[in-house]
């Protein structure tokens, strides 16, 4: 997982990024609020941040409050590092966007445990979202089914949206999930086999009588 550090503390951000790295994180690097909101707002940004609250120029709190504004929809959980320990202050952190807060200096065991939880929280959601993405994939294959389907009165064949007519099969197994198995029945088996089958059916009840009238014993006369 990679996470990003916003730290202009020299001696703070060497210590943060070793500490990550020794975790298995890949981390990104950043010295001021501006450069984090960038990194934050690009597409393939990293899904967890730890912000330093005090900053030159942009601060943390505003980078907070600036990247719920602009990625509404993209999952960030973002971690608070603060020397500000009043409840007031972390109650504006908390209400400006942030999900979590480490007081400095920090305890290195506890930033563990709050990166982790951080994690399980983003990893929780990219798998919500995934399972959200398959279902709407589903819906809308279920969707193609529905409405007005153009089918020929005589062979059967559905027009598709590009003017192209497919057998029934094809199409419902582009567009739909269905497997098929093949069999006959009754009125096509009476229609287009009726004579063959009624001819053998013919011969095994005559074979039958045959056979039933060998087998009947010999009336014996004294």
């Amino acid at each position: 997982m990679r996470i990003l550090i916003a730290e202009d503390d020299n001696v703070s951000r060497k210590i943060l990024k070793a500490n990550l790295e020794k975790w298995g994180y890949d981390v990104v690097v950043t010295t001021n609020g501006d450069d984090a909101l960038k990194e934050l707002s690009a597409d393939s940004a990293p899904n967890l941040a730890i912000l330093d609250w005090m900053m030159p120029g942009m601060d943390g709190v505003e980078v907070c409050r600036h990247i719920r504004e602009r990625k509404p929809h993209g999952f960030l959980y973002l971690i608070m590092l603060t020397a500000k320990g009043e409840k007031d202050d972390i109650v504006r952190g908390l209400e400006s966007g942030a999900d979590d807060y480490v007081i400095k200096p920090f305890d290195k065991a506890e930033l563990h445990a709050r990166v982790k939880v951080g994690e399980r929280m983003v990893k929780l959601e990219l798998s919500l979202e995934e399972k959200i993405t398959e279902l709407n994939e589903a819906i809308a294959n279920v969707h193609q089914l529905q409405g007005i389907i153009p089918i020929c009165a005589w062979c059967k064949k559905i027009r598709d949206d590009g003017q192209y007519w497919h057998a029934l099969e094809e199409y419902l197994s582009e567009n739909s999930e269905a497997q098929f198995s093949h069999s006959i029945c009754p009125d096509c088996r009476e229609k287009q086999f009726g004579e063959f089958f009624n001819e053998n059916e013919k011969e095994l009840e005559n074979s039958s009588e045959e056979s039933s009238a060998d087998a009947k014993p010999e009336s014996r006369s004294d």
